[in-house]
């Protein structure tokens, strides 16, 4: 897998580092319980030595080529061994206090998640947790978005953990060594030769464009299209909400876990995709809350931006971000559950139909060629709430059970990021016959984070029931 030292990254992978600034943190990750009991940290560590060769990211950190003597930067970061690397800095090893509930569990999650990784390592950090209730453990999982998807970071944990119970050993394998580190002037040249690549992109782009016209203007009015849609999209921005507005530093973490068969059940008896089925949920969840907060929702469509993934079955097991992101509505203002995911299947549908996520990959390719200044600044239209109230992601995980050191995963929590603006994030992950909603909400003005659980869950169920009562209907 491509990830060698001093590679370029992305617009895309850039962009989560230029927008990391103030209370905004963005890093991504998860809250995996096991059964117990749990395994001796020594053996941990081992067990992901063993397999850091099949992740090579997770041993190199950021450079950023920067001017010699006035420390301006030049160009986007690249990824560099990090010759000073130490695993236990990254495995950490903690315990719950007695009794040791899901709570205390989701408190320490918060807490975690709220501290910003150290840019001078490599961006991530693993905790086996202790003492949770039950005699079982977790273990917690941060990494920066800049280095990895949710849907990569799926394949990269089917990779560090076992699909059996049965404790083997890894082969041996070579020792790592490190390439040096290299200096500013380095990093300058490397940029200079990339820049020389990019041009010389550009010169046979428009060659072909000369060789083939009618090709290119059928492109270009597709590239006209694509854009004007995502334009008209950023033209009627996302309505005022309780969702949206300043945020602090500091977070509230909670979880649901949701039976995966329901959203079959609704999908055969009422329609749409299991995606459909989340939003409408979401939305429904989101109307009562709005209500308790005593918003009126007649009339208020509210926006979610729902991030997919355009990575080929080829570029699995590869880190990096390969998503683009569309703009769904949420249908708070419809009181029934069935009417409500109508309007979301129908809305989605269309949406799949445009070329508004292929009008936002044009964007963040043209990144490509922005310099720093303008980079960053094109770079916050991603996290606007201009374009959504909150975001709501979906990344489908294995379904069947993993292991580690024995230990069967019982239960798996997706943890997302909000940025400042976003004072919510729904985000979901499916494991093994289960799909779980893991929400992060800011700490100072969502203080009913845990109420909107009781509502996902209420709004799941009347959908269920309404999918029972139109399949016991005669044809």
């Amino acid at each position: 897998m491509a990830q060698a030292h001093m590679d370029r990254l992305s617009a895309t992978d850039a962009s989560f580092l230029v927008q990391e600034t103030g209370p905004s943190h963005m890093h991504i990750g998860g809250v995996m319980i096991f059964e117990g009991p749990p395994p001796p940290y020594p053996d941990l560590a081992a067990k992901i030595e063993s397999r850091l060769h099949l992740v090579p990211r997770y041993r190199q950190k950021i450079a950023v080529p920067k001017l010699p003597g006035l420390g301006l930067e030049l160009g986007r970061p690249l990824w560099i061994d990090d010759t000073r690397f130490n695993l236990t800095y990254h495995v950490r090893h903690t315990a719950l206090p007695p009794p040791g509930t899901i709570d205390q569990l989701k408190s320490l999650t918060a807490r975690i998640f709220s501290q910003r990784l150290d840019r001078s390592k490599p961006l991530w950090e693993l905790y086996l947790v202790e003492g949770l209730e039950g005699g079982r453990f977790a273990v917690l999982s941060k990494t920066h978005h800049a280095m990895i998807d949710g849907v990569s970071g799926v394949d990269i944990a089917t990779l560090l953990f076992d699909v059996s119970p049965e404790i083997t050993k890894d082969p041996p394998t070579d020792k790592w060594t490190p390439n040096p580190e290299p200096s500013q002037i380095a990093l300058v040249a490397d940029l200079v030769r990339d820049a020389a690549k990019v041009s010389g992109e550009l010169v046979t782009k428009s060659i072909e464009s000369l060789q083939a016209p009618q090709s290119s203007f059928g492109s270009a009015a597709e590239v006209a299209t694509a854009l004007g849609e995502v334009l008209w999209a950023g033209m009627s921005p996302a309505p005022d909400s309780p969702l949206n507005g300043p945020i602090s530093a500091h977070r509230r973490v909670t979880w649901l876990r949701t039976d995966l068969n329901d959203y079959k059940i609704i999908k055969s008896g009422l329609g749409g995709t299991i995606n459909d089925v989340v939003l409408a949920v979401v939305a429904g969840a989101l109307s009562r809350w709005l209500r308790r907060r005593g918003v009126l929702t007649e009339g208020l469509e509210l926006r979610a931006g729902v991030p997919v993934s355009v990575r080929t079955q080829g570029e699995h097991n590869q880190f990096g971000n390969r998503i683009t992101l569309m703009v769904a509505p949420l249908p708070v203002y419809c009181d029934d559950p069935v009417e409500r995911l109508n309007i979301v299947h129908e809305s989605m549908r269309d949406l799949k139909d445009s070329k508004q996520a292929l009008g936002a990959q044009l964007i963040i390719g043209l990144e490509r060629f922005a310099p720093p200044t303008l980079f960053a600044q094109a770079s916050r239209l991603h996290f606007s709430p201009m374009f959504a109230n909150v975001t709501v992601t979906n990344v489908p995980g294995p379904q069947f059970p993993l292991y580690l050191l024995g230990r069967q995963l019982l239960e798996m929590a997706p943890v997302g990021f909000i940025v400042d603006g976003f004072r919510l994030i729904v985000a979901l992950v499916s494991y093994n016959g289960s799909l779980t909603f893991g929400l992060m909400g800011d700490y100072d003005t969502m203080p009913d984070l845990e109420l909107i659980n009781g509502f996902i869950r209420e709004a799941l169920a009347e959908l269920v029931e309404a999918a029972e009562v139109a399949g016991a209907r005669p044809a």
